[in-house]
């Protein structure tokens, strides 16, 4: 089972939807975290080996200023998300990716297409 830490500009309602798809999906209003720092949350989601969703790019310059391998990100970089698209489109990202995503993944999701990276960074990424 996928397990997922939704960041605050995401729909809340998505996490509920993930859950009712089967994923483990948590929100961070849900948790406590409405207000967390992105390095925070990061933390937490390690903890509990959780992947990070979000539409702050600002997590994976974390991931690359860190030279981590983990938490996976997934940055949605999309506008307007409603719960339900979200939901979608974070469903088609775990049948591309799902199974790599413990071992350390920095995924970018554009309406043109997907950009996976294995983590840590390298020096020229």
């Amino acid at each position: 089972m996928y397990k997922l830490l939704l960041d605050q500009g995401l729909p809340l309602g998505s996490a509920g939807l993930l859950r009712s798809a089967g994923v483990d999906a948590v929100h961070t209003e849900e948790i406590g975290f409405a207000s967390a720092s992105d390095a925070a949350i990061m933390e937490r989601a390690e903890k509990e080996g959780r992947t990070c969703v979000t539409l702050d790019r600002d997590f994976h310059r974390l991931l690359a200023e860190s030279n981590a391998a983990v938490p996976s990100v997934i940055w949605l970089r999309f506008q307007l998300l409603r719960a339900h698209s979200t939901t979608e489109l974070v469903l088609a990202i775990l049948r591309q990716v799902g199974p790599h995503l413990a071992g350390g993944l920095a995924v970018t999701a554009t309406p043109r297409g997907t950009r996976i990276r294995k983590l840590p960074f390298r020096p020229s990424e």
